[in-house]
């Protein structure tokens, strides 16, 4: 059987172990969908990604991502963890500083020119009226008081996020994730401002990931799709820094900053936990 390079990578923390991991198969090409999805059920982590050659003249290389039950079109710590592991692996992208990945919801771009935070440019992202009666059921479900809710939408950028802001960090911190699984509520997403002069601007929640825990670590692809909804609405003039994870003990920091147009790029840091080599695969 072919031997197969792989990695597992902590991504958006500065801090090793203290963001969210991922695991990489480098040499992915030759192995079929129920491999991989049978692979990644196996690591049991949120993602696992599996690299391949592009199809896409414009690409450097191309992505899958899987949870343990599912594909995804796609995710953000898997594209930043998926960049990192691929340079770091030898790739060498066709345009310097610049990685092009391509996945399922086409060439995403990433900027590694801005060592130890690497950035890729948010998807679009569709924003929406969310659903009003699943809007009550999420609310009754986590407890939400209505004079807590600022604004609601749907956001989707290959994921679908039912997305809150709240009118405080204390409100965020309040919801209880167990009271939310997938798949009978999907991809809730909880956004708040902290307080002037605090380390981090907003705290950010994703709860009933499709991944199976409660509470996903830190989850770039919803912080992709805030910083547009937040662009849509002539509010991302600044950079700024979001924290997640901190309700499971995690020290998550996501960058986020905006770009020429209608750009926002969403950065993190990666480190390279385990390195080594697949077999009996």
């Amino acid at each position: 059987m072919k031997s197969r390079r792989f990695i597992q990578c902590d991504v958006f923390s500065p801090f090793p172990l203290q963001g969210n991991g991922l695991a990489v198969v480098v040499d992915a090409d030759g192995l079929s969908d129920e491999q991989m999805q049978r692979f990644a059920a196996w690591t049991n982590l949120a993602e696992t990604t599996f690299l391949l050659p592009p199809t896409d003249p414009c690409a450097d290389y191309k992505v899958r991502i899987f949870t343990p039950a599912r594909e995804m079109l796609f995710a953000g710590h898997p594209t930043l963890g998926s960049c990192v592991s691929w340079l770091h692996t030898g790739g060498i992208p066709k345009t310097s500083g610049i990685v092009r990945q391509e996945c399922g919801v086409g060439i995403v771009e990433i900027d590694i020119t801005q060592d130890p935070i690497i950035y890729f440019a948010a998807p679009q992202t569709t924003i929406k009226e969310m659903d009003p009666s699943h809007r009550l059921e999420m609310i009754n479900a986590l407890g939400i008081s209505k004079d807590a809710i600022v604004n609601t939408a749907e956001l989707c950028n290959g994921p679908t996020w039912q997305f809150f802001e709240l009118k405080s960090v204390t409100d965020v911190f309040a919801a209880d994730a167990s009271k939310v699984k997938w798949p009978t509520f999907k991809a809730i997403g909880l956004f708040a401002a902290h307080e002037p002069n605090s380390p981090c601007d907003y705290e950010v929640r994703m709860l009933a990931p499709s991944s199976g825990m409660s509470e996903d670590p830190i989850t770039g692809s919803l912080n992709a799709a805030i910083a547009k909804w937040l662009l849509a609405n002539d509010r991302l003039r600044d950079p700024y820094v979001a924290a997640q994870g901190t309700s499971i003990g995690r020290i998550g920091r996501v960058s986020v900053k905006r770009g020429k147009g209608d750009v926002a790029w969403i950065g993190g840091q990666v480190h390279i936990i385990i390195e080594g080599k697949m077999s009996n695969f």
